[in-house]
């Protein structure tokens, strides 16, 4: 090599000179590239192998030491000098980045670049300078449940950035449907009607604008699982010149029998939001640890194949594939203001406070009436003459009252009420024992409102541990000497700090940053999902991953089993789920499902 590089440059300038002098560069660099090792050939299959070892249960952990293991022991330390390419890009800062950098050497050394069939299809394209955020959520207000709520808190403070539109994108329920969902009878004729009532109860919460659209997609009501399950392919109510960035509020129960296009086909950049902790209310009930088995492998299937990133409000959660721990929910403004007031007063020499305990939250078992009952009952002499006034309506009400009554606990029951009425304010004490939710929503208003909060050391209320007036407990001893000191003590003011950590400004910036929706959002190419840059290192994509392929086959063989009426049946689906019906088409003034999806020779 050396003796024809030296008669190579003692050549004339010539053609003949040129291609001799490039074959001997792209010979050099082909040398630069050590070949792959077994052991890095073994560390990179287990990594790829990743998502399928994590369908069969295997601990990413367990795979991460592997592949660090395995990529140790290769044969000395290898230095790699720089791509051909952009060299500023690249910087070998861990194990994972550094195969991959690895790997593409090689195959750019051989003269390989990865084209054609593994192409990312075409997607929106940014025309106006803004992008498009539509949130998918799977309830809407007038029920009044965290996915109803939250949602549009979301869309709303969202909407006030002039970077990106935003489409909130509710179920709609035919009459029948909503008499057995909504409170006080409430009913609307059509989805306009909804909207109105939607808008209007945001508007008497905001001190600003709400500047979104509202979208409606069908639903139908399963009193099984006490949840709205939707009705045909969700992702068709989002136009494809608005399918830019999707947030899909509960993507797992959005998915569970989505028979349509892949989202993350349709969509730029889609984020997940995990909102209720499945496993635990599926655990209570008949057979409920089979089908906890079921449903949290299912759960992985879906949220893998149809998402980017997750995002789960507390450790509660499911442990799902590209997920995330943070809270990104705020509460309603009206609370903050509730709990300024306090403070305000106090300063005067006021007591807000006239009233002692109260729990507040629908009437189910699992929303912690079962733990509740438990605790007064097992404690009753310690906490003699302790009174609780409790607030909720729901399919258990009777059930849980007679049960309180049949051990006489000293528990007052009244119906429902919105956590901001005015005759709330005077109690002191907010007693939530529950141990199902993800991050209970009236935990964190009872703070924002000053109140003191007794709940139990659980993965749930994580992030409410450093505030001073949540009191936490262990064991039934402790939750009785809690409840002694609250009911003997004043709550500390909420410092500007806390009050600000509980608001939707402050939970709006949590979910930018850990979705990396803002990193998405500056990208004008309107290319995110994979094509985000993480840690400086930009991801050469010459071969396709297995995790892709995976993913793909996952949707692939989703799409096909939610397509069989059979199988959806003997999964729970709600019957005919898989299209919408006739007076859904009347009410959303949609064409049948047989005239948008013909099938043709029939």
């Amino acid at each position: 090599l050396k003796e024809f590089e030296r008669r190579s440059l003692s050549s004339e300038m010539s053609a003949g000179f040129r291609v001799r002098t490039d074959f001997v560069e792209k010979f050099k660099l082909s040398l630069d590239a050590p070949p792959l090792d077994l052991t890095e050939i073994l560390a990179y299959l287990v990594r790829q192998s990743g998502p399928f070892l994590d369908q069969l249960g295997v601990q990413r952990d367990l795979c991460e030491k592997l592949v660090d293991t395995l990529y140790s022991k290769r044969n000395g330390r290898l230095m790699h000098p720089p791509f051909s390419g952009d060299r500023s890009l690249i910087r070998n800062e861990d194990i994972t980045d550094e195969l991959d950098l690895r790997i593409a050497r090689v195959l750019e050394s051989t003269g390989y670049h990865r084209e054609g069939f593994w192409n990312d299809p075409a997607k929106y394209k940014i025309s106006d300078n803004r992008r498009h955020v539509a949130i998918v959520t799977t309830a809407s207000l007038p029920w009044m449940t965290g996915t109803a709520i939250n949602p549009l808190f979301r869309a709303a403070y969202l909407a006030r950035s002039t970077m990106q539109k935003v489409t909130l994108v509710v179920p709609w329920l035919c009459k029948s449907d909503q008499q057995l969902v909504y409170p006080d009878n409430i009913t609307f004729s059509s989805p306009e009607e909804q909207e109105t009532y939607i808008r209007n109860w945001l508007q008497e919460r905001l001190g600003f604008a709400a500047n979104f659209k509202i979208s409606f997609y069908p639903g139908k009501f399963s009193k099984e699982r006490r949840s709205i399950i939707p009705a045909g392919d969700t992702s068709e109510f989002i136009s494809s010149r608005e399918a830019d960035i999707a947030i899909l509020e509960e993507p797992e129960h959005l998915n569970w029998y989505h028979h349509g296009k892949r989202w993350t086909d349709k969509f730029n950049h889609v984020i997940g939001v995990v909102h209720t902790n499945y496993l635990e209310y599926i655990k209570r009930e008949k057979n409920g640890a089979l089908q906890a088995f079921l449903v949290k492998h299912i759960n992985n299937w879906v949220t893998r194949a149809y998402c980017h990133k997750v995002l789960r409000l507390s450790a509660a959660t499911q442990d799902l594939p590209r997920s995330i721990i943070c809270n990104v929910h705020g509460v309603n403004p009206k609370f903050l203001n509730i709990g300024e007031k306090v403070i305000a007063d106090r300063e005067r020499g006021h007591n807000s406070f006239s009233k002692g305990a109260y729990f507040l939250g629908k009437m189910v078992w699992a929303k912690g009436y079962k733990e509740l009952i438990d605790l007064l009952y097992k404690h009753k002499n310690d906490l003699e003459g302790f009174k609780l006034d409790v607030y909720g309506n729901g399919e258990d009400s009777q059930a849980v009252q007679a049960a309180a009554r049949k051990l006489d606990l000293g528990i007052n029951f009244y119906k429902g009420k919105d956590h901001a009425d005015d005759s709330l304010h005077g109690y002191k004490v907010f007693i939530n024992p529950s141990v199902s939710d993800v991050l209970c929503t009236a935990t964190a208003e009872a703070l924002a409102m000053g109140k003191f909060v007794i709940c139990p050391d659980h993965p749930s209320n994580e992030f409410f541990k450093s505030f001073p007036n949540c009191l936490m407990y262990k064991t039934p001893e402790e939750f009785v000497a809690r409840v002694k000191e609250a009911m003997s003590s004043e709550p500390q003011p909420l410092t500007p700090e806390k009050r600000y950590s509980l608001s939707w400004e402050a939970a709006t910036e949590r979910f930018m940053e850990y979705s990396e929706l803002d990193k998405v959002l500056k990208d004008r190419n309107g290319q995110c999902g994979e094509g985000v840059k993480r840690k400086g290192v930009r991801k050469l994509r010459l071969l396709p991953k297995f995790s892709d392929i995976l993913d793909g086959g996952l949707a692939f063989a989703h799409y096909c089993a939610t397509g069989n009426e059979i199988l959806r049946m003997a999964t729970g689906a709600t019957p005919g789920t898989r299209d919408y019906d006739k007076q859904q088409c009347m009410d959303l003034n949609l064409l049948p499902p047989q005239i948008q999806h013909p099938v043709y020779g029939l």
